[in-house]
């Protein structure tokens, strides 16, 4: 199997688990701003983000707008200069991508077991009872956590 499509094999096993799963479904767009956030060097800002995926600072306001309401991420006013807003790291935030991590995870371990000759759907079968037995993201062992978060939980 090509390396091109194993690379597509692991996002759409990691995507049929995510959707399967308990946790919220978020949309790519969302998805991308989340990793932004907690993979990229803060202080974030709504234009700051706009301007890294190049995107409408009303596409990134209604994306965070979503995020927060899962608790996520989490909107305050910048002390320094009350004009901007800064997005910050939450817990439930850290937890689910954590969640997310190991599902990514999972489906690596899957796609590397493929052979040329096997068919794809394998893979994805044989992860389906893992997905139920781990729910939508929950308190992590401390060892697991590896997200920062910029407010307490």
């Amino acid at each position: 199997m090509s390396t091109q499509l194993k690379a597509l094999e692991l996002w759409r096993q990691t995507l049929v688990m995510s959707v399967r799963g308990d946790a919220p479904d978020l949309s790519a767009r969302q998805l991308a701003l989340l990793l932004s956030v907690y993979l990229g060097q803060g202080p974030h800002t709504v234009r700051g983000l706009a301007h890294a995926l190049n995107i409408s600072k009303p596409a990134v306001s209604r994306a965070l707008d979503r995020l927060g309401e899962l608790s996520y991420i989490r909107r305050e006013r910048d002390d320094l200069d009350r004009r901007n807003v800064l997005v910050q790291r939450t817990q439930p935030g850290a937890d689910f991508l954590t969640f997310y991590a190991d599902l990514v995870l999972k489906a690596e371990t899957q796609v590397a077991q493929l052979s040329d000759g096997q068919p794809l759907d394998f893979a994805l079968e044989a992860v389906t009872a893992t997905v139920a037995s781990m729910g939508a993201p929950a308190e992590a062992p401390a060892e697991t956590q590896a997200w920062p978060t910029d407010v307490a939980a």
